[in-house]
This record gives C-alpha cells, sequence and structure tokens, in this order.
C-alpha cells in the first residue's frame, strides 16, 4: 500500500518532517548529538500526573459510552501551557516525556476496559491484582515487542506514513505561544464541562437523560407503537461526537436508528406474542416488554454478531500485513535486519537489545507465574494461557502499530474478540470451562487487548521523538513507569465504576465492548442457550455493510449502544461539521475546527474527570439526587435547555477563532 508524503507541519523548522531523499540525513529540532533537558524532576513529574487523572477520565468516559478519547493532544497542550506559565526555557524534550508517559493513560484503559469489565458483567470473581497485572503485563509486553521496530516505522518508513495522531501532536508541541493559549482555553472549557456534568452526576438540577415521552402524544407513540426517542445531555458525550466528526457519528447514529425506529417497531407489530429471542430465555412477550426491553433482548445481539463479524473482516484485511510483520519480526530477532543501530547519536539509540530480550523472558515468567497462582491454578492451563498471549501479541504488534501510522486508528477490538474465542476454543477442549474458563479467557484477553493498544499508541510517542530529535531510549525506559501508574489507576477506577454504578442493569455504565466480550464468551465456556441466529443476522449485515463500503464496526457499535449515547454524539458531529463550513475560507474553518476541537477536549476531559469524582462522593454515600425531581418531565425539559446552551456556547466560542499569520 503506497501513501503520499504528509504536508509539512506548519511551525516545524525547514530541516524537521520533511521526506527522505536519497543520501538526505534526517536533522531533528533538537541537535543530536548534544544534552537537552528531557528527563527531568519537573517532566516525570507532570507526566505521572497526567497519567493518573487521564487513566480515571478515559475509563470512565470509555465504560460509560465505548468511546476513548485519544489523551495525547490535550495532555500535550496542557504540558505546552504548563512550561509557557512556568516560564521553562527549551522545555520542548520536557513535554516530549511528559506527554509520552501521560499518553500511557488511554492505551491502557482502553486495553482494560474492552475485556476486563466482562468478569463484573458475568458476576465472576475479580481481585483488584487480576486487573492491575493483566493491564500491567500486556503493558509491558506491548513496549518490549514494540522497540525492535521503531527504527522501520519512523526511520525506513519517514514520508510513507501520514500518522495523523502524531502530526496533530508534535504541531502543538512545537507551537509554544500557541500551546500556552490552548492551554488557557482547554482549563475554561474543563471548568464548564466539567461543573455541567458534576451538577447532573451528583446534584441532580436537571435529568441526564431527555426523552420524547416528555409529552402526551410521544408517551403514547412509547406505548403502542414502541417508538421512542432518547438525548443524553451530557457534555463529555457530546464533546466525543464533536472531535469524532459528522461523517463516523452519523453512522453510528443510523445503526441506532435502525434498531429503534425500524427493527424494534417491526417486531412489536409482527410479533407481540414472541416469548423467545430466537434461543434465548425470555419470561415475557413482545406486547408486554417496554421499548428499552425489545431493544435488550433482540436489537443488541445483532449488533454483538455485527461487531465480531466486523472484527473478523479486519482481520481478514489484515493478512497480508501480519505475513510481512511476522517476516519482519524474525529477521529483526534473528540480526538480519537489525533495529539497534550501534551509533552514538543519542536520537538513533533504543534500549539495548539484550535488556529487550531479557524483560521480554522475565514479563514471561512473571506471567507463567500469574496465571498459575492468580488464574487457573493448573500448570497446563497456565502454559496454553502462556502460550497464546505471547505468540498472537507478538504477531499483532506490527498491525497495531502499521494501522495507527496509516490512519490513526487501532482496530484492537475486532483482534481483542478474536483472541477471546481462539482462547475459549483451546481452553474447552483441554478442559477448562465454565466459570473458570470464562475468568481465564477474559484475562488472556485482557492482556493481549492491552499490549496491542500500547504497542499502537506508543509507536505515536515515538513518532513524535523522531521528529522532534528527542531520546528514544530515553522514551522507552519512561514508558513503563507511566504503564504501571496508569494500569494501578485503572484497575482501581474499573472497581470503583462497578461498586457504585455496575455494567448491567438501568442505570449501570454501557462498557460496550464488555458486553459484548461477555455476552460471545459465555455460551461458549458454559453451555447456555444464545440467540444465534441474531448474532448471524448482524455478521450478515455487517458483510453487507462492508461490501457497499460503509464501516460495519461503526454501523454495528450504534445499534449496540443504547440511543440515548448515540444521539449526543451525532449532535456533536453536526456541530463539528457547521463551524467547519460556515466560511469561504479554507484557513477560516480549519482554524475554526481546531478552537473547536479544544473547548470539546476541554468538555471531555473535564466531564469525564468529575464523572469520576461523582462516582467517588456515591460511593462514600455523598449524593444530593433527588429522585423524584430528577425523573420528572420538568427535570427534563430543563436538561434539554441546558443543553441547548452548552451547544450554543460551542459553536460560538469556536466561530470566534482568527486564522494566525
Amino acid at each position: 500500500m503506497s501513501h503520499e508524503p504528509v504536508e509539512k507541519i506548519k511551525g516545524l523548522p525547514e530541516n524537521a518532517y520533511t521526506e527522505l531523499r536519497e543520501g538526505e540525513e534526517y536533522q531533528p529540532v533538537m541537535p543530536p548529538s548534544k544534552a537537552v533537558p528531557e528527563v527531568t524532576a519537573w517532566s516525570v513529574i507532570w507526566g505521572l500526573i497526567m497519567a493518573i487523572v487521564f487513566s480515571a477520565a478515559a475509563a470512565y468516559l470509555g465504560l460509560k459510552i465505548g468511546q476513548v478519547f485519544e489523551a495525547a493532544i490535550p495532555i500535550a497542550i496542557i504540558a505546552v501551557g504548563l512550561s509557557t506559565l512556568a516560564k521553562r526555557k527549551g522545555a520542548l524534550g520536557e513535554n516530549v516525556i511528559i506527554q509520552s508517559i501521560g499518553a500511557s493513560s488511554g492505551v491502557i484503559v482502553a486495553g482494560a476496559i474492552f475485556t476486563l469489565p466482562a468478569l463484573y458483567i458475568l458476576n465472576l470473581e475479580a481481585e483488584f491484582y487480576q486487573v492491575f497485572l493483566s493491564s500491567l503485563f500486556g503493558g509491558i509486553l506491548g513496549i518490549l515487542f514494540l522497540i525492535p521496530f521503531r527504527k522501520y516505522f519512523v526511520a525506513d518508513m519517514h514520508g510513507k506514513f501520514p500518522f495523523p495522531e502524531a502530526t496533530a501532536t508534535t504541531e502543538v508541541l512545537v507551537s509554544g505561544e500557541k500551546g500556552g493559549k490552548q492551554a488557557r482555553l482547554l482549563v475554561v472549557s474543563g471548568l464548564i464541562g466539567g461543573i455541567y456534568d458534576f451538577i447532573i452526576a451528583t446534584f441532580g438540577w436537571w435529568s441526564e437523560v431527555v426523552t420524547t415521552r416528555v409529552i402526551p402524544a410521544g408517551e403514547a407513540l412509547a406505548e403502542k407503537a414502541k417508538l421512542v426517542f432518547k438525548l443524553n445531555v451530557g457534555a463529555a458525550v457530546m464533546g466525543i461526537g464533536y472531535i469524532i466528526g459528522l461523517k463516523y457519528t452519523a453512522i453510528i447514529a443510523a445503526g441506532s436508528f435502525v434498531g429503534w425506529f425500524v427493527i424494534i417497531p417491526i417486531i412489536n407489530y409482527f410479533a407481540p406474542g414472541l416469548t423467545e429471542a430466537v434461543g434465548s430465555n425470555i419470561t415475557l412477550t413482545v406486547g408486554q416488554m417496554s421499548a428499552e426491553q425489545i431493544f435488550s433482548n433482540y436489537v443488541r445481539p445483532i449488533g454483538i454478531g455485527g461487531i465480531a463479524m466486523a472484527g473478523i473482516i479486519g482481520i481478514i484485511r489484515s493478512s497480508g500485513i501480519i505475513r510481512k510483520a511476522f517476516g519482519l519480526a524474525v529477521s529483526e530477532l534473528t540480526g538480519k535486519h537489525s533495529a539497534i543501530p550501534k551509533e552514538e547519536l543519542r536520537t538513533r539509540r533504543d534500549l539495548p537489545m539484550s535488556i529487550i530480550a531479557g524483560g521480554i523472558l522475565f514479563t514471561t515468567i512473571l506471567l507463567l507465574v500469574f496465571f498459575y497462582f492468580g488464574v487457573v491454578h493448573n500448570i497446563t492451563h497456565a502454559l496454553i494461557a502462556l502460550g497464546i498471549v505471547m505468540v498472537i501479541a507478538f504477531l499483532f504488534t506490527t498491525v497495531a502499530a502499521n494501522a495507527i501510522a496509516i490512519v490513526g486508528t487501532n482496530p484492537v477490538s475486532g483482534m481483542t474478540l478474536m483472541t477471546l474465542i481462539i482462547t475459549s476454543l483451546v481452553m474447552a477442549s483441554a478442559g477448562l470451562s465454565g466459570t473458570s474458563g470464562m475468568v481465564a479467557a477474559l484475562i488472556i484477553g485482557g492482556v493481549v487487548c492491552t499490549a496491542l493498544s500500547m504497542a499502537g499508541g506508543f509507536i505515536t510517542d515515538l513518532k513524535i521523538g523522531y521528529w522532534l530529535g528527542s531520546s528514544p531510549y530515553k522514551q522507552q525506559t519512561w514508558k513503563f513507569l507511566g504503564t504501571f501508574v496508569s494500569a494501578a489507576t485503572v484497575g482501581g477506577v474499573i472497581i470503583l465504576l462497578n461498586k457504585t454504578y455496575g455494567f448491567t442493569g438501568k442505570d449501570a455504565l454501557v462498557a460496550p465492548q464488555a458486553n459484548a466480550m461477555a455476552a460471545v464468551i459465555e455460551p461458549m465456556m458454559s453451555g447456555k442457550p444464545a440467540p444465534w441466529a441474531l448474532y448471524a443476522a448482524g455478521a450478515f449485515l455487517s458483510l453487507i455493510l462492508t461490501m457497499i463500503g460503509v464501516p460495519a464496526l461503526a454501523f454495528s457499535l450504534g445499534m449496540f449502544i443504547p440511543l440515548h449515547l448515540n444521539t449526543p454524539l451525532l449532535v456533536g458531529g453536526i456541530i463539528a461539521h457547521i463551524v467547519s463550513t460556515r466560511s469561504k475560507d479554507t484557513s477560516l474553518n480549519r482554524a475554526r475546527k481546531e478552537r473547536g476541537t479544544l473547548i470539546a477536549s476541554g468538555f471531555i476531559a473535564g466531564g469525564a474527570l468529575m464523572g469520576v469524582v461523582s462516582a467517588l462522593l456515591r460511593h462514600g454515600g455523598i449524593n444530593y439526587v433527588n429522585p423524584e425531581w430528577f425523573e420528572s418531565h420538568s427535570a427534563e425539559i430543563l436538561g434539554f435547555v441546558m443543553f441547548l446552551i452548552l451547544c450554543g456556547y460551542l459553536i460560538w466560542k469556536s466561530l470566534r477563532a482568527k486564522v494566525e499569520e
């Protein structure tokens, strides 16, 4: 697959970020032969603070709506803003380290929340150390497996891969003055979003979800035709929609609309006496169910089938990359294509291969001990689990890195679902099934998912460092510390959120990926009936969507995630389209879109962080919500008004952007 060279980043010196030509040497921003301030007390402390804060925020938001926001750009903005306020000179190297350590949060969260909450969903015993160690070991393996490929992805293929997220983050890091202004705007929008969502969660001054049941006609439609429209009015969710953009939010919403406004009314009209969801255990007839119950029993399984097939399609499409990745890995580790050059320049120095090999061996031993004493308690099963983790994580590491380098999106959920299916089949064949088998499969999946997520995210950090002249071995060394802190934070937040809200039930957090994993793995390990016909329908729907060029994963997620969480995504996407197309001046449109992105990032970070604070308060018994008012129609109307004000602020503030000279 060939790629056109990407455009030069505005603000970088002429000798940085340029496509290498024959005989041309790369000249980074920071002199490669000189010592520059990178790893300092300032950069390490702030990097760890960012890792803790964004791990908690991303875990909460990811479990609430199934979308993990990318932490790299907001962290880079904050890092530059802090260095500007502190008047630190030559802080570029420090900011790269802050960003690299802090960005561990997003990748560890993505790896953990896709699988590990399924332990609680299936009512299985799960301890903190299991959640923490699976995330930690997965993150460490992702780092160690990726390092030998650093030179290939960031240097040998320089100018061939666009690296969209790395490009945006690098532009922030090199724009010191601009970054300082951005940091202030980010803080203000973060306070607005955080206070707004905190009022909803802790005080309940207005409802979080608005529905058409608020008017008599809407109540009648919901009762007779099972037609109901819902909207979550949270700041963080709407901000996520702005970041995603109109195209994909429209596809996600389309999947949701098909489920709620086509499938549910059809089932209600043609099969009011149906008591079984094509194989699952149900006690109510369709006529007795609400629209929400029909969604859970009939529409969601279709979404699960679609998600699974979309993952399989992604693996098949990546088969060529997997073959190339395996060959590259063998050549790297056998020394035929050394990825660790022996130049003395710090910008070309990775961790020594002896440390990498020793780290992989040591992590392998610790993983075996963990599986034996902490998961399966059987040496044969522990060895099988170890083999699955090492083989799959190694083979798919470069697939994840390649995906991030090209499109900025890591298909980790599809690869993890495949891992769970393979693990379930292998473990069941080896005699491990039931609850023990489910625990083992999910923890194995958690390790693999985190490893692949880390590999994809870390290649972004290393590319940023390459463009800016950082020391790779310093990024690699301190990434381990960020991984440790992020894994500990995520483990605690997942347990806290499970105890406070749970992941199943009316008011629970959605945790869509984990619910999908649980729904697929339970029948395979327990022999319970499953709605296989509905799974198959979703799988064929994904195939059809793929044939006509519609992203099947986004559409299927829309069918799985509740309607009230998809509609604000669409609102955010529409706002992003409005602010970026109102002018005939392309530069002005871009400036407005970027300013809106910053405000939306503030909404996301502030809303998610205060969501965690609200969960802590509620867990401690502090909750000022009056349920009678919070669920009233008046509170819904007020919530809708407040949401309109919030959207108006985002549009107004974004349109005030000016083109920088």
